[in-house]
C-alpha cells in the first residue's frame, strides 16, 4: 500500500500518484486491468453543509470523471414544466445547467414532482446511466451508496458535526446562528427518519468527519482514497 503521505505529497505537487504494482497511473492501471475504458463510480452521500459538493467537484475535475449533482434533477424535472413524467423521462444532463435551479422557485416545483413513482423511477434510471457511463463519474447526494449505486468503486460518506455545518451555512447566508443551527439539526432528522432511502452511510463505506479539516484537507483524502481503488488497493 502507499503511504498517505506519499499521495499527498503527489497530489499536492500535482501528480498522479503511481500504481504500487506497475508505475501507471490509477487512470490507465485501471484501463489495463479492466480492458476497457473506464468505467468507474464514485459515490459521495452525506448531510447538507458537509462539503459533498466541493469534493465531489474537486475530485471529478482531478480524474476526469463526470461529476452529477443529484440534487438538481427534481428541480430540472419541475422547472421544464408540462407533464414531469414526461419531462423526467427525457431529461437531458445539459439541462442540469440551468441557471434558476437553485431558486425557491425551483425548489417548490422540486417538492410537487418528487412524489410521483414515476418521476423517481425515471430518475432512479437516469442517475444509474450517468454512473456507468465510459470515462467515469462523481455522483453526490443522499442516498447514492445505499440505493443508487450501492456497487459503487468508491463510497464516501462526508458528515461534520451539526455545529459545523450550521456555521457553514451561516457565514454563506448570514441570519441568527442559533436559528441555522435548528434547521440543520431539523433537516438531519427528516433526511435520517424518513423511511424511503433514509440518508445514512453504505455498510462499506469511508467516512469522511470534514469537522476540523480545511477544504484543501478534506478534498486530498478524497482523492488519495480514489487513487488508491483505481491502483487496485
Amino acid at each position: 500500500m502507499i503511504p498517505r503521505t506519499i499521495f499527498l505529497r503527489l497530489i499536492e505537487g500535482g501528480c498522479l500518484p503511481p500504481s504500487p504494482l506497475s508505475g501507471l497511473t490509477p487512470e490507465d492501471f485501471w484501463t489495463e486491468k479492466t480492458g476497457r475504458a473506464v468505467i468507474f463510480t464514485v459515490a459521495i452521500d452525506g448531510p447538507a453543509a458537509a462539503g459533498k459538493g466541493t469534493i465531489s467537484r474537486a475530485v471529478a475535475a482531478r480524474f476526469g470523471f463526470a461529476h452529477l449533482d443529484t440534487g438538481l434533477l427534481y428541480r430540472a424535472v419541475g422547472a421544464k414544466g408540462g407533464d414531469p413524467i414526461a419531462a423526467a423521462r427525457g431529461l437531458m444532463a445539459e439541462e442540469l445547467a440551468r441557471g434558476d435551479l437553485r431558486t425557491l422557485e425551483a425548489g417548490q416545483a422540486a417538492s410537487r414532482v418528487a412524489v410521483i413513482p414515476e418521476v423517481r423511477a425515471a430518475l432512479v434510471a437516469f442517475q444509474r446511466r450517468f454512473a456507468r457511463a465510459e470515462g467515469g463519474a462523481v455522483l453526490d447526494g443522499r442516498d447514492i451508496g445505499t440505493v443508487i449505486c450501492p456497487e459503487a468503486e468508491v463510497e464516501l460518506y462526508v458528515t461534520a458535526s451539526a455545529e459545523v455545518r450550521a456555521h457553514r451555512r451561516w457565514l454563506e447566508l448570514g441570519g441568527e446562528a442559533a436559528h441555522i443551527l435548528a434547521e440543520v439539526v431539523e433537516r438531519d432528522a427528516r433526511d435520517m427518519g424518513r423511511v424511503d432511502a433514509p440518508l445514512r452511510p453504505a455498510a462499506d463505506a469511508v467516512i469522511l468527519d470534514t469537522s476540523g479539516m480545511t477544504v484543501a484537507e478534506a478534498v486530498a483524502q478524497a482523492i488519495a482514497l480514489v487513487a488508491a481503488r483505481m491502483a487496485g488497493e
